[in-house]
């Protein structure tokens, strides 16, 4: 468990609990949730700042794309994350373990499969308005994912977007089992209509779940797309 070290400790454990089960909160939602001032949760961030245990991510404003300010969220940092126990991944990981050893490998894909289904049908229905562009669509998916504990935002690059989680609720189970992050992965190209690349996950090591969204591909002026050849003939 997280010790911090200060009279204010047992309202941090608070924040600090928060934010594991969220993934992510801005300062106005989490000093709504627990019944702070804005300078008396501002006060107690800025302490965990100091002491590293969480960070800063802007997320999306609201609304299209490209208006206002960039929110900005707090999320625990790596090693906060470490201070919380994880008996749970370790029921997870042996049960994972049991499934390969008696089903195989194609049984847990199948259960990694089954694991997010509910998630991509839950995200399907937040998606309804989002539209047919796929940059449009990664940023209602980082919405919603953010809603189930991501803490995700959506931004585009040179070369598309790119969706980012910075909470992963099975990373450590994941590690061991990258089905888990497999099955995801298609859950976004599902969700958002294209084919997506993963560039980096929690659970190998890195900060942040990574996953880029190619630019939708438009046809040279004076061409179209059934004219184009790829066999060299």
């Amino acid at each position: 468990m997280i010790e911090l070290k200060s009279p204010d400790g047992r309202t941090r454990d608070r924040v600090a609990h928060l934010l594991f089960e969220r993934g992510g909160a801005t300062a106005a939602e989490l000093g709504a949730e627990l019944g702070l001032s804005p300078a008396a949760i501002r006060k107690h961030l800025d302490a965990m700042l100091a002491d590293q245990l969480v960070e800063v991510r802007e997320t999306p404003p609201r609304g299209p794309r490209g208006r206002g300010r960039p929110a900005k969220a707090f999320v625990l940092t790596a090693a906060a994350r470490e201070g919380f126990p994880h008996l749970y991944d370790g029921i997870a990981t042996a049960a994972l373990r049991w499934i390969a050893e008696h089903g195989g490998p194609g049984a847990v894909d199948a259960f990694a499969t089954a694991q997010v289904a509910a998630l991509e049908e839950r995200c399907q229905a937040a998606l309804l308005e989002a539209g047919a562009d796929p940059l449009a669509r990664a940023e209602a998916l980082a919405e919603a994912l953010t809603a189930e504990g991501y803490a995700a935002n959506a931004t585009t690059i040179a070369t598309g977007g790119q969706l980012c989680q910075h909470h992963c609720p099975v990373a450590h189970v994941a590690a061991e089992f990258p089905q888990l992050c497999d099955a995801e992965t298609a859950v976004i190209s599902r969700l958002i209509g294209t084919h997506v690349q993963r560039l980096a996950t929690i659970a190998h090591g890195d900060r942040v779940c990574t996953t880029h969204i190619p630019a939708p591909q438009c046809p040279t002026p004076g061409t179209t797309a059934n004219t184009v050849r790829t066999d060299g003939q």
